[in-house]
């Protein structure tokens, strides 16, 4: 039990692994967790970790853990001081922030300024600029599609068509023909406006072949913004990451302060504290340009804190108590150390279109082991809903350099087990086990370049795990249908997560 916690009690606006994560973060530090929780999760993992948990109603995002009135109330009604927002839903809503701030609560990332000046990659490029951070050639100003033609015509072609808010590649084309712009600028403006209800765009021109590197930031309250340096994040399919690693294996020590040094200076120019994370593209000269600032914790920042050794979650938390990011990391060497590799697991079907998968998970076996870490927002028994982004988990190795991370992922993989739905996981094996990615030959379109990886056979599960299925399957009940973990074999106690529920308080439902 830590002394002295920064906060009593920790509302956890998320769900899944990142909840899960954040709740084991928020015990370390001594500090009780409450979870939130749709209709459909009443019995997910993080409902589970968590030592209080106040049911939301509803089964969508929007019913659920995009309705801030009801996050709020689910606060008071628990006695949080604080919430922890993890990553998507409100994560990177002002409009949230400025809500938690006029409650009397503290939210657990950074100032709702700071995030206006960097949540739009129009604003976040007009800042850049500003700092003397490069930017790719292009225009933030949208006066219309006739002037973004015109824009991409003066750039010249190829050129990035993006929306100005949000973000996983949602109303982004990238246009090769003249002939084409007129329409990706509309199409990518309708998609802007479904996904993020601002359609806005930007035109910037296209840098390929290109990898994607990005730097993690932390600041506090008092003017102090640190580097915790490089991930890369080039394998990506449809502008979605699909492995990220620590540190990049084609960045030195020079490159890695110049590109620290301009993360570092937008920072500090908006007054940015808390965790972020500023986005590059490095091209194949070594020239590196601004992306965008995710103004939150990323899926990928395990990578980062087993290089570093820094648990970030415990930084944020202190940040936001008021800490001083000088006496926090007081005597820390951060020069990253070994290599580190995340691999996404997500509910989908690569072989057909990467199409999510929902339902039963009758087996889930991780791996574990020396240099193993997995953040997992599932067990077995467990009903994964139609609702919510697909990834079950992240699988993170740690090794004492890249040949053995990648060769310890690689096994890993294969002791990992998920029955019941498709899952990505074989798909992700045979992108590690591919001698591109073993020689760090590495692009952002790496897998449009390489379809056969994708549409390769899904490979069963070993001997062991097919036995262990046929035994399940022999000794639990029937299900008894219906969504939301309520399955027979989660309500028959057939998972060990179920055992360990002492100090488990549910509070009444949010009207």
């Amino acid at each position: 039990m830590a002394q002295n916690p920064p906060f009593r009690r920790v509302l956890i606006a998320n769900r899944g692994e990142i909840a899960v994560r954040v709740a084991r973060g928020l015990r370390e530090l001594g500090i009780e967790s409450v979870a939130v929780h749709s209709d459909v999760d009443a019995r997910c993992a993080h409902v589970l970790q968590a030592d209080h948990a106040v049911p939301l109603g509803g089964n969508t995002a929007a019913e659920s853990y995009l309705d801030v009135g009801k996050i709020l109330a689910a606060a008071r009604r628990s006695g949080a001081e604080a919430i922890h927002p993890g990553y998507g839903f409100l994560s990177e809503n002002s409009r949230f922030v400025r809500a938690v701030h006029d409650a009397g609560l503290v939210f657990i990332g950074p100032n709702a300024t700071a995030m206006d000046r960097l949540g739009g990659k129009k604003a976040a490029r007009e800042e850049a600029i500003a700092a003397g951070v490069p930017v790719i050639p292009g225009t933030e100003q949208d006066e219309g599609d006739a002037a973004l033609v015109a824009a991409a015509q003066r750039i010249g072609l190829p050129v990035m068509v993006k929306a100005s808010a949000g973000g996983g590649g949602r109303g982004m084309r990238l246009v090769e023909r003249e002939q084409d712009l007129a329409e990706a600028v509309a199409a990518g403006r309708r998609e802007a406006k479904a996904s993020f209800g601002d359609d806005r765009m930007i035109v910037e021109r296209a840098v390929f072949p290109a990898r994607h590197v990005e730097i993690q930031l932390i600041g506090d309250r008092h003017g102090h913004v640190v580097s915790l340096h490089e991930r890369e994040c080039s394998v990506q399919r449809r502008h979605q990451k699909v492995l990220e690693e620590a540190p990049s294996a084609v960045v030195d020590e020079d490159l890695r302060r110049r590109m620290g040094e301009c993360a570092v200076a937008l920072a500090r120019r908006v007054g940015y504290d808390n965790a972020g994370t500023a986005e590059f593209l490095l091209d194949d000269q070594g020239r590196f340009y601004f992306l965008e600032v995710n103004t939150r914790l990323q899926v990928e920042h395990p990578v980062t804190e087993l290089v570093t050794g820094v648990d970030l979650v415990h930084l944020q938390v202190h940040v936001a108590a008021g800490g001083r990011l000088e006496d926090l990391l007081a005597g820390k060497d951060l020069r990253p150390r070994g290599h580190a590799i995340e691999a996404r697991l997500c509910a989908e079907s690569p072989e057909n279109g990467y199409i999510p998968a929902a339902g039963l998970l009758r087996l889930v076996r991780e791996p574990e082991g020396p240099g193993i870490r997995v953040d997992s927002g599932v067990y077995t028994g467990w009903e994964v809903p139609p609702f919510y982004d697909s990834m079950l988990a992240k699988l993170v190795v740690w090794a004492p350099d890249r040949a053995t991370a990648c060769a310890r992922l690689s096994q890993a993989l294969r002791d990992t087990v998920y029955l019941g739905i498709p899952t990505n996981v074989d798909f992700v094996r045979r992108i590690v086990d591919d001698t591109a990615f073993r020689s760090a030959r590495l692009r952002t379109d790496m897998l449009q370049l390489r379809p056969e990886l994708a549409a390769g056979p899904q490979e069963g599960p070993e001997d062991l795990a097919l036995a262990a299925a046929v035994l399940c399957q022999a000794v639990a009940p029937r299900s008894g249908g219906g969504g939301g973990g309520n399955g027979a074999a989660a309500r028959s106690g057939s998972t060990a997560v179920w055992n360990d529920l002492a100090g488990f308080r549910l509070f009444e439902g949010v009207r």
